[in-house]
Parts: C-alpha cells; structure tokens; sequence
C-alpha cells in the first residue's frame, strides 16, 4: 500500500480511500474490498485506481476486463505502478498472463496434495 500512496503521491493524486482484501484470493470477485471498489465506482467517489499491478485487482482474466469495463463507463481510469495507465491491451494480455500463471498455480498445488511415494 505504501508503494501505491507514493506513486499517488508523485502523480499528484489525493487518495481517498484505500481498498484491500489481505489473504484473500485474487482470483475471486467475492472480496469485500473490491465489492467496495466497484460501490464507490458508480457513486463516483473518486477519480482513479492505483495498484501496484494488475493482478492486485483480479487474477481472473474475465473479472479483470468486468472491473475496467465497470470503471471506464462510469469515467474512472485504473493505474498501475507497474504498467501506467491501463488500457483494453493491457486488460487482454495481463489477463492472459494471470489465467497462466492461476492455471500453473494449480498444477504445482495439485502435485503438492498428491499422495506420498514414500521414501
């Protein structure tokens, strides 16, 4: 969050509200913090989203690409310190990026709770 409040604070933005949902996962809409988000989104309580990147959002190629639809029709940008500002590409390939990166996830999990071999 502090990473986000000084890229804030060096793009001259005032923050108004900070958003999170600790140990929950990205891959899910279901988090109270992003359900705050996309509240304030419509009452127009502020102007942009900061992240630190995309996948700090949703790592859900489809939640991703709902929550910039959501806020660009009620005029609000989404800025990452990593990518800038984000735009439909960004939203195409960083989504496709995250669905991988979610799917080998879940490979190497699965592997972990596979049964022993013994030893």
């Amino acid at each position: 969050m502090r990473s986000c409040r000084d890229y804030a604070a060096r793009q001259g933005v005032e923050v108004v509200e900070v958003y999170s949902d600790r140990a929950i996962s990205g891959a899910s809409m279901m988090r109270s913090g992003l359900q705050k988000l996309l509240r304030d989104s419509q009452s127009g309580q502020f102007d942009v989203v900061i992240a630190e990147a995309m996948d700090r959002l949703s790592r859900n190629q489809a939640d991703i690409a709902t929550i910039f639809q959501r806020l660009q029709f009620n005029g609000q940008l989404i800025e990452t310190i990593s990518e800038g500002q984000v735009s439909e590409m960004h939203i195409g390939l960083a989504g496709t990026m995250n669905a991988l990166f979610l799917k080998e996830l879940g490979k190497k999990t699965h592997r972990g709770l596979g049964p022993s071999t013994g030893g």
